[in-house]
């Protein structure tokens, strides 16, 4: 793993949207190219150079110091598919006011890192590559805190890394369930080709939908920005297959047969009305209606894992520290 250390991290200023080609569309969401050049992360961003696959590859990271007493904990905090570490700012912000310092990348295939389509994507190569950042800033132990995708991510790097991690917390994470069980195998090829037929609305339909119990709030209309913005920028081709190989990995890769392995304290936050589930569209409505059952999903994850503590929110969806900010706050600050 040590390999992947291969040079000093280097900070990168990210600057406001700049340039017509980046400017806001009349809908709001501006086109944005597979680097995020001219999206605006709320703290300074610092990249990581890798070796991954034969390649040199960058992963971005967000490093914000406590900004009250330090306790000497780190915090890292792991995206979901859909997201990159920029949505964690205002959980960021809570947890550096109470002393933490909180670690927030983007993994490779997501963010403002690299986006190669020709490597091997595996949870197994982001914990990897995870480690190797805590490596990098000399941090022997985090306490990790994943949501959605990040969670699995972060259960494959408590399960790798047990040392290196204190406490695990899983915000609705997707793969509490096999979907390769119930979901026709869908190629990477047909994948890409589905993603390049979705608009840009299609993200906040998505997200309305299966995140948000068909609700929608002008405080979420920024999750949508990213990934709406990608579907407008010059690199859409590119990140369509890159959607295309991040959801194979998760339908092919599930983490929940390893949850009784798990050795650390564990927290599930989850909000009960999350109906999330890739591969809804492929099977027939009675099959879907199956999926994602987030109220039951939630309880078998906490009997799995030894020790787990649970806390459901009745009524929240897929975004917990969106949709009910105070409630998921209290659960993970009680938790550390």
């Amino acid at each position: 793993m040590r390999r992947l250390l291969s040079a000093t991290a280097a900070l990168l200023v990210v600057l406001p949207f700049s340039g017509s080609a980046q400017s806001p569309s009349s809908d709001g969401i501006p086109a944005l190219d597979a680097s995020l050049s001219g999206y605006a992360y709320p703290f300074p961003v610092q990249v990581l150079p890798l070796q991954e696959q034969g390649q040199a590859l960058e992963m971005a990271y967000m490093d914000l110091k406590p900004a009250g007493d330090p306790n000497g904990k780190t915090v890292l905090l792991l995206h979901g598919k859909n997201f990159s570490g920029a949505y964690w700012e205002r959980t960021a912000k809570e947890l550096s006011s109470r002393g933490y310092r909180v670690l927030m990348p983007d993994q490779i295939g997501f963010g403002k890192s690299s986006k190669p389509t020709n490597i091997q994507y595996s949870f197994q190569m982001m914990a990897a590559q995870t480690k190797a950042l805590l490596d990098h800033l000399q941090l022997a132990k985090v306490e990790v805190v994943g949501h959605s995708m990040g969670g699995m991510v972060g259960t494959r790097f408590a399960l790798m890394f047990p040392a290196a991690t204190e406490k695990l917390v899983l915000v609705n994470p997707i793969g509490l369930e096999d979907w390769k069980r119930k979901v026709p195998y869908q190629s990477i090829d047909a994948a890409t080709a589905a993603e390049l037929k979705k608009g840009p609305e299609s993200v906040k339909e998505y997200m309305r939908t299966v995140y948000f119990d068909g609700k929608w709030k002008e405080e979420y209309d920024s999750l949508v920005t990213i990934q709406a913005g990608w579907m407008k920028g010059p690199d859409k081709e590119k990140m369509a297959r890159i959607t295309a190989i991040t959801s194979d990995m998760v339908v092919t890769q599930p983490v929940l047969y390893e949850f009784p392995d798990l050795k650390v304290p564990t927290l599930l936050i989850i909000g009960e009305r999350d109906r999330t589930a890739i591969g809804k569209n492929l099977v027939a409505k009675e099959v879907a209606a199956t999926m994602g059952q987030y109220q039951d999903l939630g309880k078998a994850a906490a009997a799995a894992i030894p020790g787990a503590k649970l806390v459901a929110l009745p009524g929240v969806g897929h975004a917990p520290q969106v949709e009910a900010f105070d409630n998921y706050l209290k659960a993970l600050t009680d938790f550390l």
